[in-house]
């Protein structure tokens, strides 16, 4: 058929459709690392800056403004399907931080595939796996010699959100007519998470307040189909 291709829609697809880009929630995916965060529902974040205005005698109006600190934050939502996504994100990764030789924690530790059985959670208990027992006095935490620096640390899972060290969120976005987009958020500390659930609720939701390093800002991206816009790379074509 002459002067017809497939490629996205051929000499069919319109030049305004070419012209101006959008991207839904479903184009764009959240990757941490290069790990899909699949369960992620909604991410939102919030650059702001200490800007003072400086006034002097003999009017009532502003001089100038002074301009301070910046400070960049947000927040995600995702969906808890069987275990908790974020943490199942990083346990998948083997992520460590340094943790108390002596912390408290529950006495069975999951991992990122394995099922507990029908009885362990109520069976479990608080426990240290180094040290004095869990019921242990001040008294008896303050006999422990310490002969090194580092000796009252270890590397150990994150087993609350706020363990997780610095991460970066990358935002990739492809439409359905190949146009692409990206952004990033750099150094990502988690501050604040929660959740519940209730008769109400269909889902499992969780939520979680970050502060951040840095913000890259949305900008578009050279795409490997044809039949985008200017900026695109069409390495391969396919013809009829």
């Amino acid at each position: 058929m002459g002067g017809f291709t497939t490629n996205l829609g051929g000499v069919l697809e319109s030049e305004a459709a070419r012209s101006y880009n959008s991207f839904s929630g479903s184009d764009i995916r959240a990757v941490i690392g290069q790990t899909q965060f699949a369960e992620l529902q909604a991410v939102s974040y919030s650059v702001t800056r200490e800007k003072a205005p400086i006034y002097t005698m003999g009017s009532p109006d502003v001089r100038a403004f002074s301009r301070n600190k910046r400070g960049c934050a947000g927040s995600l939502i995702w969906i808890n399907f069987d275990r908790h996504a974020l943490l199942n994100v990083f346990r998948k990764a083997m992520a460590r931080f340094v943790a108390n030789v002596d912390d408290v924690l529950p006495d069975f530790q999951p991992d990122s595939t394995g099922f507990l059985s029908q009885t362990a959670i109520f069976n479990s208990n608080l426990v240290r796996t180094q040290g004095p027992d869990v019921s242990a006095t001040i008294d008896q935490l303050d006999n422990i010699p310490v002969d090194a620096v580092s000796s009252t640390k270890t590397l150990a899972a994150p087993w609350y959100s706020d363990q997780i060290l610095p991460f970066d969120i990358t935002l990739a976005g492809t439409n359905e007519m190949g146009a692409a987009t990206t952004m990033k958020i750099y150094g990502v500390e988690i501050l604040n998470e929660g959740s519940g659930v209730s008769i109400d609720d269909a889902v499992t939701e969780m939520q979680a307040t970050f502060v951040a390093r840095f913000v890259e800002p949305w900008v578009a991206v050279a795409s490997p189909f044809t039949g985008v816009g200017g900026d695109s790379i069409a390495p391969n074509s396919v013809g009829a």
